[in-house]
C-alpha cells in the first residue's frame, strides 16, 4: 500500500475527527470514536478505484453504523447512468490519475435544488478496514465516499444512525418515491404490487423493510432495511411455477433460514440444474425467498421512480414521462395561516395555490416539509461546531396533509369550496418528509391546500408537480393581496375573502377631487355586493405611488341607487374614509346591511394622476366543515438495534 502524496486536500468543515464522528451527549458510536483513524483509499488497499467493474459487487455492506436505510436507497444509483453522474459527477481525478487531489463532489437533491457537497478522501477506520458502509469489492470507494458527504451534510456520521429508506431516495433522485404497505393492502393489491416489481426490477431502486417481525420468526430482525436485487421465475420438478426475490441484507450476512434460505429444504423440489443457477448468483448477505414468504415476513416496499435524464421521471404506472415540473415554497405561520386540518374551522386560513392544467393529465403532487438539516452549497455551509449544533436540534417532522378541489375560477367562492368533498387528497394527516398524490386531472383550474394537522404548527414546505401534460402553478391571490393591516385578530371566528380592483386617476378625465369640488361626481366608481349573512366589510384604498410623492387620498361608500337614471351623489355616503391622508394606504372596517353599494375613491385636490387598487374584504360567519381527518402514526426508524461486530 503507496503512502499519500503530500498536499493533498483536507477539508476543513468535516475534520477526520470526533466531532464528524458524533454529536453532543453520550451514544453508542461514542466508545469507538478514540479506537477509530482517518485513512486514504491507497492507505486501506493496493489499488483503489471507484466502481468495480462487476456491477454486482458494488453491493453495499452496513459496517457499524445503524444506516442500512442509506445503503440501500444508494444502489438506486446502479439504474441509471445520468443519476449516477448527477450524484457523483464525473471527471473526478482518482487515486489511478496524475491529477489525483483527494477532493470529491457529491451532490444530493435537498429541498428542492441540488446541494454541492465537496470532501476529502479521509475514511474511518477500525484496524486498518474501513468501519462503515464498503462495497462487496473493498477496493472500491463510490459507496465510502457518498456516505460521507452524506454525513457532512446531516452534521456528522452518527447523526445517519436512523432514517427512512425513501427520505434517503428523495435525497439521491430528486424524484418520486412510493412505500407500499402489506399489512393494509388485500390480496389483490399484493398481486399487483409484485407485478409492478416484476416490471420494474431493472429500471428502479426497490427496498423491503422489516418493522417488526413475526412471532417466532425473527430472523430478519426488525426496524431493517434491505436491497431487492431480482425477482425471477423458477419451476418445481413437476412443472409447477415458482416466484422467487433475491433479497440483499446490508449486513453483508444473510440472516434468513426460510424454506428458499441458502441451506433451506425446498430447493429439493427443483432439478439440480435449476436450484444450482439460483444459488450460484448470491453474494454475500443475499438470499432468495418464495413470494408468499416475502409477502409474510416483509411489511414493506418503497419502490423509486424511474429516471429518463436530469429532474425528468417516468411513472411506474403508467409509463408515461413526467415531462413538466413546477414547485413552489410556503410556510405555515401561526397566527397567520397556520389553519390545521379540516377538522377546524380555521382550515382556510392555509396556504393556497391555483394549479392549471391544460391537458388531461396524470399528475403527481408532492408536499415536502423543510428537512432539519437543510444547508446552503458546500461554499457556504456552516463549520463543524454549527452543523453539530443543527442536528442536535433535529425533530420529528410535523403531521401534515394536502387537498385538491376542481374550481370554476371565474365563481369561485372560497367558503362553498371547502365545504363541499375534495377532489383527491390525503387519507390522513402523516409524519411523511415527503409525500405525494397520485391522480389523473381533466383541463381547468384546481385549488390546492396544504395542510398541518394542529391548528398553528409552523413549518416550511415544497409544494412541487410533476405532470404528463403542461400546468402552471401559483399563489393563490386572497393570501398575497390582503391588506397589510388585516390581522389574525381582525380574521376570527369568520372567514375574510378579498376581491382586489385597480383604476387609475387622470388628469381632465376622472381625477375629479374630493367632495369640495364640483367636478368629485367623475371619480371611479367600484360596484360591489354585500352578502345577507355579511358581518363586516373592510376597504382599503391603496396608491401605486413612491412613499415620498403620496396624494392625499380617501373614498366615500354609497349606497347603490334603486333606479339606474339617478345619482348616487344625491344622498349622504353610508360610510367614509376621510380626511384625506398622505398614506400609500387607507383603510375604514364598514358595518353594511346587505345590498349594492358604490366605492369612490378620491385624491383631495382634482387632477392629480396614479394608478390605485381597491381591496373589498368581506367578512362571514365560518360554516364548520363536515370532515373527521385522521392523524397518521409516526413513522418508525428503520435502524440496526446494536452495534454490528
Amino acid at each position: 500500500m503507496a503512502p499519500p502524496a503530500a498536499g493533498l486536500y483536507v477539508d476543513p468543515e468535516f475534520p477526520a475527527g470526533v466531532s464528524s464522528l458524533v454529536g453532543p451527549g453520550d451514544t453508542p458510536l461514542s466508545a469507538l470514536c478514540e479506537r477509530i483513524t482517518w485513512l486514504r483509499p491507497q492507505e486501506i488497499c493496493e489499488t483503489p478505484h471507484l466502481f468495480p467493474e462487476d456491477r454486482r459487487r458494488a453491493l453495499g455492506k452496513q459496517g457499524i453504523l445503524g444506516d442500512c436505510w442509506f445503503v440501500c436507497a444508494a444502489s438506486v444509483l446502479q439504474t441509471s447512468p445520468s443519476l449516477l453522474h448527477q450524484v457523483l459527477p464525473g471527471n473526478q481525478c482518482t487515486w489511478e490519475h496524475k491529477g489525483y487531489t483527494g477532493r470529491f463532489v457529491c451532490q444530493f437533491w435537498r429541498f428542492g435544488r441540488w446541494v454541492q457537497v465537496i470532501i476529502d478522501d479521509r475514511l474511518p477506520c477500525l484496524g486498518r478496514k474501513l468501519c462503515f458502509s464498503h462495497c462487496q469489492d473493498q477496493e472500491a470507494f463510490w459507496l465510502p465516499l457518498l456516505e460521507k458527504a452524506y454525513a457532512k451534510l446531516h452534521g456528522c456520521y452518527e447523526a445517519l444512525w436512523a432514517g427512512q429508506v425513501v427520505d434517503a431516495l428523495v435525497d439521491l433522485t430528486g424524484g418520486l418515491v412510493e412505500r407500499w404497505s402489506f399489512e393494509v393492502a388485500d390480496e389483490s393489491f399484493r398481486e399487483e404490487m409484485i407485478t409492478r416489481m416484476l416490471e420494474l426490477k431493472e429500471r428502479c431502486a426497490i427496498s423491503c423493510s422489516v418493522l417488526h417481525s413475526r412471532e417466532g420468526a425473527g430472523d430478519l430482525g426488525q426496524f431493517h432495511a434491505f436491497t431487492i436485487t431480482d425477482i425471477q421465475h423458477g419451476f418445481t420438478k413437476d412443472g409447477q411455477s415458482l416466484l422467487l426475490l433475491r433479497v440483499h441484507n446490508p449486513w453483508g450476512r444473510s440472516c434468513w433460514e426460510g424454506s428458499w434460505g441458502n441451506s433451506g429444504d425446498k430447493w429439493a423440489l427443483m432439478d439440480q440444474t435449476e436450484s444450482s443457477r439460483f444459488l450460484s448468483e448470491i453474494q454475500d448477505g443475499e438470499f432468495w425467498v418464495e413470494k408468499d414468504e416475502f409477502l409474510r415476513e416483509f411489511n414493506e416496499v418503497t419502490v423509486s421512480f424511474p429516471v429518463i435524464e436530469k429532474d425528468r421521471f417516468q411513472s411506474i404506472w403508467t409509463g408515461s414521462p413526467l415531462s413538466y415540473t413546477q414547485q413552489i415554497y410556503g410556510s405555515w405561520i401561526k397566527g397567520r395561516n397556520a389553519g390545521g386540518s379540516r377538522n377546524t374551522t380555521s382550515f382556510p386560513d392555509n396556504p393556497k395555490f391555483w394549479l392549471r392544467i391544460k391537458e388531461k393529465s396524470e399528475m403527481y403532487l408532492t408536499l415536502m416539509q423543510r428537512p432539519s438539516s437543510e444547508l446552503g452549497a458546500s461554499s457556504s455551509m456552516r463549520c463543524s461546531r454549527q452543523l453539530h449544533c443543527e442536528a442536535s436540534k433535529r425533530t420529528t417532522p410535523i403531521a401534515v396533509g394536502l387537498h385538491i378541489w376542481k374550481v370554476e375560477k371565474r365563481r369561485f367562492n372560497l367558503q362553498k369550496t371547502i365545504l363541499t368533498p375534495p377532489l383527491a387528497g390525503t387519507s390522513s394527516h402523516c409524519y411523511d418528509r415527503q409525500l405525494h398524490l397520485r391522480c389523473e386531472l381533466s383541463p381547468g383550474y384546481h385549488l390546492l391546500i396544504p395542510s398541518t394537522f394542529l391548528r398553528d404548527t409552523e413549518g416550511d414546505f415544497l409544494l412541487r408537480v410533476l405532470s404528463s401534460g403542461p400546468i402552471t402553478l401559483r399563489l393563490h391571490e386572497i393570501n398575497c393581496n390582503q391588506p397589510a393591516e388585516m390581522t389574525s385578530k381582525d380574521a376570527t371566528p369568520g372567514v375574510w375573502e378579498t376581491l382586489e380592483f385597480k383604476g387609475e386617476w387622470k388628469k381632465s378625465n376622472n381625477a375629479g377631487g374630493s367632495r369640495n369640488f364640483p367636478s368629485y361626481h367623475f371619480n371611479p366608481a367600484i360596484s360591489f355586493c354585500v352578502s345577507t349573512n355579511c358581518q363586516s366589510v373592510k376597504v382599503t384604498l391603496r396608491q401605486h405611488n413612491q412613499e415620498n410623492l403620496c396624494h392625499a387620498i380617501g373614498f366615500h361608500v354609497y349606497l347603490a341607487p334603486a333606479d339606474d337614471g339617478l345619482s348616487p351623489f344625491s344622498q349622504e355616503p353610508c360610510a367614509s374614509c376621510i380626511p384625506h391622508s398622505h398614506s400609500l394606504e387607507v383603510s375604514k372596517i364598514c358595518n353594511l346591511s346587505s345590498g349594492q353599494y358604490l366605492i369612490v375613491p378620491s385624491t383631495y385636490l382634482p387632477d392629480q394622476e396614479c394608478k390605485f387598487s381597491i381591496f373589498i374584504s368581506t367578512k362571514t360567519e365560518r360554516k364548520p366543515i363536515q370532515s373527521e381527518e385522521m392523524l397518521g402514526q409516526i413513522l418508525k426508524e428503520v435502524s440496526v438495534i446494536s452495534l454490528m461486530k
